[in-house]
């Protein structure tokens, strides 16, 4: 028999680890990796935070446990996610559509703008 609010509402839910950007930026900054271990007490921590993955941002309580988590599959699959340069904010706008056109620039050509102007009235 399901439970009074449905058979959804006894599901676990994942852990929530810290984002593969925000993993890339502590791997390309010690200060940005410092300001996220300074959040956290170590006394809370598992073995005193003294072992710490970065690329998983895991926790773990011995130097046996750091190593083999080290040698397994899902540290490997996530070093090779990292692999990958994050895209920024504006390749996410472009991607969507949101780039402005200001006009041209300081290196753009006048010609070349007129020239794209008249090929979108003739599509038009």
């Amino acid at each position: 028999m399901p439970s009074i609010r449905g058979s959804q509402s006894k599901k676990k839910t994942r852990r929530h680890t810290r984002d593969l950007d925000q993993v890339h930026a502590d791997i390309q900054s010690k200060k940005h990796l410092q300001q996220y271990v300074d959040t956290k007490a170590p006394e809370d921590l598992p073995g005193f935070g003294q072992w710490y993955c970065v690329e998983c941002s895991k926790w773990f309580e011995s130097e046996l446990n750091f190593t083999k988590h080290g040698k397994g599959k899902p540290h490997k699959r996530r070093v090779k996610q990292l692999k990958e340069e994050p895209y920024s904010q504006k390749e996410a706008e472009a991607a969507i559509g949101l780039t402005t056109n200001n006009g041209p620039g300081k290196g753009d050509d006048v010609e070349t703008m007129e020239v794209e102007v008249e090929l979108e009235d003739e599509v038009k």
